[in-house]
């Protein structure tokens, strides 16, 4: 069976790394801590007055102070490792951790979960093909040499890299390395790590290269152990469960997070709070279970993204400004023309302005070239529209002064018609029935890419039934909707009766709708 040697680097709160190191090793595994030498001595005596006397506890050789960045996160690491190597030869995996990371499931199940696959696994994708690094230097962090601290000694960083850059003084990767990067938590092989080990010690070369680039916990164990190991050995992907906000932050584990982290594909999380003192209790005594059945759903990630998105109403994520207030507002009435031939719905648009001056906005969802005003910057994009449609709304029935507003919309948009529907204010609906020929579909389907001008009959006649019955079913799936307020203006019909349609959707006399419903070529292609 697996036994875990944790290697562990960490820089505060002694009485939960004391913790941390007796609840790992009360099960059999065990645990090689560096103590950050920037911490204060009296902490580390401490450490080393309560682990001293276990015998599954050791301590890297050396402390060296340590800091975010530098060479000297990977150089703590190579020591603690070498330590956990010596002292433990029965462990068969090392496990990278940190001082805010806690087991999330029991050591039965991590045990067992090691012993199904013959891998390694760590985050290693392709430095410079892959999109790991999202923004910021990609190449700079390799072909300059960094020799300060970017946090502590920023002025030296830039001035060294821009003189750097001005003098042409670039380096050259060592050539038979294919440099990868990805997360620094890690659970690796014995075999993997004295390889590792034996490397460091055969090429200088490699290790002086490490040792001025620019965060290299996230390159150099993951390009050593693409260079040593078998790719069908590697698992690219960490053990360790941890979430990034949007600004690039990590995000923190509280005590009302237990069971969402039990439910993670994963053995461990990062960052528990240090004031999560229950959530704390809680992992301690179920690494040390056994039995234990864990559901994996592994809905953590999604669940974040929706909560940071969505906002919790006066809690963590506060909303932005303009959606502090959802609805478009119960006193305002949104007509929507809901027609898939575009230039028809923009013919009765045009006519409906002429007739009663209401404000009326063609395909604002559909087309980015629509003419809409300057609202902030929320108008500018289709994907900001979407995201950011009640808004937009509500800004536009401001930004005209009136409490009635006309949009058109694709029988597609089924979504946003459900939202609308679903708001506190008014919602009509007028949907606009065509009649669809074939050359009409023909030239649809070359419009959204799925024909050419070089597409045989054969391939389009077999093709028009299924265009036709996607139209049909968007009309059914509205009626199925069962919207309120919601009437169907057709083609086929004489203008007298939809002339009753439009009064109706609109609140205007008859005389009026019929002029609108008398319009010339309303409906011609």
């Amino acid at each position: 069976m697996a036994k875990i040697a944790f290697i562990l680097l960490c820089h505060k709160d002694p009485d939960a790394i004391i913790k941390q190191a007796q609840s790992l090793t009360a099960v059999g595994d065990y645990i090689s801590i560096h103590f950050d030498a920037r911490a204060k001595a009296v902490d580390f005596a401490r450490i080393r007055k309560a682990l001293d006397a276990n015998p599954n506890v050791t301590f890297a050789k050396k402390r060296i102070k340590c800091g975010w960045g530098e060479w000297s996160l990977v150089q703590a690491t190579l020591l603690a490792t070498e330590a956990a190597v010596e002292a433990f030869p029965r462990a068969t995996h090392f496990y990278m951790l940190s001082g805010d990371c806690m087991a999330i499931k029991s050591a039965q199940y991590a045990h067992e979960f090691l012993d199904r696959r013959e891998v390694d696994y760590i985050e290693s994708f392709d430095y410079f093909a892959s999109d790991w690094i999202k923004t910021g230097w990609k190449e700079e962090r390799l072909i300059y040499r960094h020799w300060f601290n970017e946090r502590t000694q920023k002025r030296r960083f830039y001035a060294a890299f821009a003189l750097q850059k001005q003098l042409g003084l670039t380096r050259a990767i060592p050539d038979d390395l294919q440099l990868q990067i990805g997360s620094q938590w890690w659970c690796l092989r014995r075999r993997t790590v004295e390889w590792i080990l034996d490397f460091c010690r055969d090429r200088p070369d490699v290790m002086r290269f490490f040792r001025t680039t620019w965060i290299p916990d996230e390159t150099f164990f993951q390009t050593l152990v693409r260079h040593l190991v078998p790719e069908n050995e590697i698992d690219s992907r960490t053990l360790t469960f941890l979430m990034f906000s949007d600004y690039g932050m990590p995000v923190t584990f509280y005590n009302d997070h237990y069971d969402l982290l039990l439910s993670q594909d994963f053995l461990f999380a990062r960052k528990i709070s240090p004031e999560a003192t229950e959530l704390k209790r809680r992992l301690g005594v179920l690494y040390s279970s056994e039995g234990t059945r864990f559901q994996i759903s592994n809905e953590g990630r999604s669940l974040y993204k929706f909560l940071t998105s969505k906002g919790r109403i006066g809690r963590r994520f506060a909303s932005r400004f303009w959606e502090t207030e959802s609805s478009l507002g119960r006193e305002r009435e949104l007509l929507i023309v809901v027609c898939k031939k575009w230039h028809v719905a923009k013919r009765l648009l045009e006519r409906i302005r002429q007739v009663t001056n209401v404000p009326a906005i063609e395909y604002l969802f559909n087309e980015e070239s629509t003419a809409l005003p300057d609202l902030g910057g929320i108008q500018s994009t289709l994907g900001k529209r979407h995201r950011h449609r009640r808004a937009l709304m509500r800004m536009l029935f401001d930004y005209y002064e009136t409490d009635r507003l006309i949009v058109c919309m694709d029988p597609a948009n089924l979504d946003l018609l459900e939202d609308f529907c679903g708001d506190r204010s008014v919602t009509r609906l007028l949907e606009v029935e065509c009649q669809f020929s074939d050359d009409y579909l023909i030239g649809h389907a070359m419009r959204v890419g799925l024909a050419g001008d070089r597409t045989p009959r054969e391939t389009l006649a077999r093709l028009l039934p299924t265009i036709r019955h996607d139209m049909t079913h968007e009309s059914d799936r509205i009626r199925d909707a069962g919207f309120q307020n919601h009437a169907r203006m057709r083609e086929i019909d004489p203008p007298e009766t939809n002339a009753r349609l439009i009064a109706d959707f609109l609140t205007i006399p008859q005389d009026r709708a019929m002029e609108i419903a008398m319009t010339d070529y309303l409906f011609a292609d």
